[in-house]
């Protein structure tokens, strides 16, 4: 919360309580006056929002008792007065529990070199779009680009945080009107539109978005990406995102019709591999259980229609290189790509696919599909949340075989699944957002630095700093590494 909000709050909340006591002591006018000064200067300097209302009404009712209180009169206890009293507490809880839930946040700053300039691509494919109904309709993609930018940005002001299509996509997801995410402008944010590209050719790194998340709610890891002196190309996988906007003003959502129809036999898939963890079989025996269930699980094919998508975002790497505000600025030869959840595992599918990678991260994801028995040739990352001793760890099985370069087995302490995203600074409340007990700076400090130097070490070529000494500076950070001459099958470690 925001500082004359937490002022606001306390004065509303406190003052109808005691205001007979200062009414004797202090002029009421001034004590009006006080209270609309700060009002005024929540208003000019943080800019008024929904959450802020009841503490807006609490005011208002202040303001109206005290031109028509009579002090000389004593107080009598009356059933008006008790429900009086009840609803302006529940008014009060409420005025500090929307603001605080969701609150206007501050995203963390860069701390790169370059700032951080963004713009969108639209690019309408000859591949047939699966999802939707019209056997004629064709894969549509918009990508924003994220940049590292050496242009004068003193004067300017960061973008909007979250485009409009992802807000609303985000709004429908939880039964909430649109308007209510409006307040969403106030944030402040280190991405700056159509920037000027700095100087040089820079790695480009394709990253993947959660399933049904917002394909732009990666601030804090984008932004510090770009900072360090990496083109970042952020998908936005048409319809199973949260929301995309094309150039002509369309814009698609979530397909949750389409995503029933496809995940209608999930748990029937699923059912065996969970039975398989619960019975605490060793690995030998539960391995061809857990083979056949990733076979077969429908994000399969939604990872395969992502890796496809990436895979053509790579194609046409070469072309942006040579026209557009990308113009000379993508270094070919040192292409990354990495994701989150059902992005992360399908940049572990494009890893394996397609030799013009040459590093590869997945953050807490699955790589659903028929690669569990192969092994990765390039550097490859695993990021995994703290899940709870009882989570199935499929991905045990699925990186049996890890690399025959560096394989980076880590986990962050105390996270959840939507700590990678800005989830935990939209909503700071555990029990809402799933996220872990880690302070979201620090969590996202150490994965940006994790990603950092290991794109780096295995794009830059870089070797001043190992990924090593990043789990030794930070307790919250398991790191295990495996070097390609010093494999072994997980269930015989």
């Amino acid at each position: 919360m925001r500082p004359f909000e937490i002022i606001l709050l306390l004065a509303v909340t406190i003052l109808p309580f005691i205001k007979r006591k200062l009414i004797f002591r202090i002029n009421p006018n001034y004590l009006l006056l006080q209270l609309a000064g700060v009002f005024g200067l929540h208003i000019l300097l943080e800019g008024y929002r929904w959450q802020m209302f009841p503490a807006y009404l609490l005011m208002l009712l202040f303001f109206w008792r005290i031109k028509t209180i009579d002090i000389t009169k004593p107080v009598r206890l009356t059933s008006l007065r008790v429900i009086g009293f009840i609803g302006m507490i529940i008014i009060a809880l409420l005025g500090w529990i929307w603001p605080m839930t969701l609150p206007v946040f501050s995203l963390p700053e860069p701390r790169g070199g370059y700032n951080v300039g963004t713009e969108s691509i639209y690019v309408q494919t000859d591949r047939e779009e699966i999802i939707t109904k019209d056997s004629n309709d064709k894969r549509e993609l918009v990508y924003k680009v994220w940049y590292p930018s050496e242009e004068d940005i003193s004067s300017l002001k960061g973008e909007k945080y979250v485009d409009k299509a992802s807000r609303s996509g985000f709004a429908t997801k939880y039964g909430l009107p649109a308007a209510m995410l409006n307040y969403l402008d106030l944030i402040k944010t280190y991405a700056y539109p159509k920037l000027f590209p700095a100087d040089g050719v820079f790695p480009v790194l394709i990253f993947s978005h959660g399933y049904g998340s917002k394909a732009t709610g990666y601030y804090g890891l984008l932004t510090e990406l770009a900072s360090q002196g990496y083109i970042i190309v952020n998908m936005n996988h048409t319809f199973e995102s949260l929301g995309v906007t094309f150039p002509d003003g369309r814009i698609k959502y979530f397909d949750y019709d389409f995503q029933r129809e496809v995940s209608s036999e999930g748990m029937k898939v699923m059912e065996p591999l969970i039975e398989a963890f619960k019975k605490d079989l060793d690995f030998e025996q539960r391995h061809p259980i857990v083979r056949k269930a990733v076979n077969d699980f429908y994000e399969s094919k939604s990872e395969d229609r992502w890796a496809e998508d990436m895979i053509q975002t790579i194609d046409l790497l070469k072309e942006w290189n040579l026209q557009g505000f990308l113009k000379d600025k993508i270094d070919l030869n040192k292409i990354g790509i990495f994701g989150h959840s059902n992005g992360g595992g399908s940049a572990g599918k494009v890893a394996q696919k397609d030799n013009r990678v040459k590093a590869a991260a997945n953050i807490d994801g699955i790589t659903w599909g028929n690669l569990i028995d192969t092994v990765y040739h390039i550097p490859f990352l695993y990021i995994s949340a703290d899940w709870p001793a009882g989570h199935e760890d499929i991905n045990s099985h699925i990186y049996i075989n890890k690399s025959t370069d560096y394989f980076y087995e880590t986990k962050l302490l105390n996270s959840g699944h939507p700590n990678f995203m800005d989830i935990p600074f939209m909503i700071p409340v555990q029990l809402i957002a799933g996220t872990g007990d880690i302070d979201p700076y620090l969590g996202t400090e150490i994965v940006t630095k994790l990603l950092t130097v290991f794109f780096d070490r295995h794009l830059k070529k870089a070797s001043d700093i190992s990924l090593e000494s990043i789990s030794e500076q930070y307790e919250l950070l398991e790191m295990k590494v495996h070097r390609g001459d010093s494999i072994k099958r997980a269930g015989n470690e």
